[in-house]
């Protein structure tokens, strides 16, 4: 599955609220951001904590474009938390960090405009 990530990305197939739900996407705060030179697209290694259930989990993320590792640091951040783990190269990435194409295409990421407890999950 070839994923668009531009404004002009066709709509994706209906789906039911059922279906949507199984998504299991929870607010994180960044207690980690390296970066990961391994990558074939610039990006950083993070280390999110999402809270006492989930607790602090790995992801790659490909937001070199868009920020550094220290402004990353106490930020928090969406994932998917419930995808199985996937080897990027030479890492593990956990959870799936979501993410928005700004006008150049690159990710900006998508959080809470209000701080909220670490594991909120999305509903």
């Amino acid at each position: 599955m070839h994923l668009h990530h531009s404004p002009e990305a066709p709509v994706a197939d209906e789906i039911d609220f059922e279906t949507f739900l199984r998504a299991d996407i929870r607010i994180g705060t960044v207690i980690a951001a390296e970066e990961f030179p391994e990558a074939r697209k610039p990006s950083y290694r993070l280390r999110i904590d999402f809270g006492p259930v989930v607790g602090v989990k790995k992801s790659c993320a490909q937001i070199a474009a868009n920020y550094v590792p220290d402004e990353l640091v106490g930020r928090q951040v969406a994932a998917v938390v419930n995808f199985p783990p996937r080897q990027i190269g030479p890492a593990i990435s956990e959870v799936l960090t979501l993410g928005f194409a700004d006008e150049r295409g690159e990710v900006v990421l998508f959080a809470p405009d209000v701080k909220v407890p670490n594991g909120s999950r999305l509903f």
